[in-house]
């Protein structure tokens, strides 16, 4: 049995024969050559699986699986981790692509230099349809090592992913043992992340060395249109209140937490509202943070934010 790899670099794929060469060509392009590259195909119907084979058939670190049967998207990430070899994993999604060949071997340093890191990341591309560069993201700053707790907490006051898309990752397969949660569906990467940031830290590189790609096909659109987000976003400050709290040396009774509640309960409201779309999830979620807020502290900062918000557009009229 040969000795396992440093990282493993696993492709989770479906119906991505468009842009699947892409993604493994710039992974055999790397100039870090210790890795093994997994791709599983969840039953696509373009040509994907034939596509992996001949990948596989040619280049001896490819090891293809084509599922008998469509797992789902989160199960077939779960199923690439639990056949990573290697002590580092690297996900890469059949229509994203690494964009430098020194993603690995800059990323797996990172790990290394940095014992109490679970995550690294590093800023990202962003393509469209045709592979054509848009734009860098770029969230996290300067680079190095990130407190774990301080950056859930960046993310839960932002109420953003800042961290990034798993195309953008590399973790310790160990403190990822538990799998990515199937009961996520458009916030599972951030509530993994969250997972792994409890248990340490997060190393940096601003330098965009992966690429993350902007088209229609995404499960992200579909979930955006079933008003996935804003439910899971809210159970996930639910989770991590107690411990964003305690990060930003805020009580949970302080005005800063108060209006940071009243803020994702609000603009979900507001979101449910437009969308003609108020799902009885959504509302549940809701009813969690209300539950820490109380109705009478969320009619105050209501009262509060109808006060600013002249002053508000006003502040960005004036940035423009």
């Amino acid at each position: 049995m040969p000795a396992p790899p440093k990282v493993s670099v696993l492709i989770p794929t479906y119906n991505y024969a468009r842009y699947l060469p892409e993604a493994i060509e710039s992974v055999l392009a790397q100039d870090f050559g210790d890795f093994e590259l997994l791709a599983s195909d969840d039953g696509s119907k373009d040509g994907s699986a034939e596509i992996i084979r001949e990948y596989a058939r040619r280049d001896p670190r490819v090891r293809g699986e084509i599922q008998e049967r469509n797992l789902g998207m989160v199960p077939n990430w779960n199923w690439c981790l639990r056949e990573a070899r290697g002590p580092y994993v690297k996900f890469l999604f059949g229509d994203d692509k690494l964009a430098s060949p020194r993603a690995l071997g800059r990323m797996t340093a990172m790990l290394d230099a940095e014992p109490s890191a679970v995550l690294a990341v590093t800023a990202r591309v962003i393509l469209d349809e045709n592979s054509r560069a848009l734009e860098v993201w770029d969230e996290l700053g300067a680079p190095g090592r990130k407190d774990g707790r301080e950056t859930i907490a960046r993310c839960l006051r932002a109420d953003r992913n800042l961290i990034g898309e798993p195309s953008a990752t590399l973790f310790r397969r160990d403190a990822a043992a538990r799998g990515f949660d199937p009961a996520w569906k458009q916030l599972v990467d951030e509530e993994m992340w969250f997972h792994l940031l409890s248990q340490g830290d997060l190393a940096y590189d601003p330098e965009p060395l992966c690429a993350f790609r902007l088209h229609s096909a995404q499960q992200t659109v579909a979930n955006r249109h079933a008003h996935v987000s804003s439910t899971e976003s809210l159970l996930l400050f639910a989770r991590y209140l107690d411990g964003f709290a305690a990060t930003a040396g805020l009580k949970l009774d302080s005005l800063a937490i108060r209006r940071l509640l009243f803020r994702y309960i609000y603009y979900s409201r507001k979101n449910s509202r437009r969308d003609a779309a108020r799902t009885p999830a959504v509302a549940a979620a809701e009813n969690v943070l209300l539950g820490r807020l109380t109705p009478r502290w969320y009619a105050a900062c209501l009262l509060l934010h109808r006060a600013s918000k002249p002053f508000v557009n006003l502040e960005r009229w004036m940035r423009r």
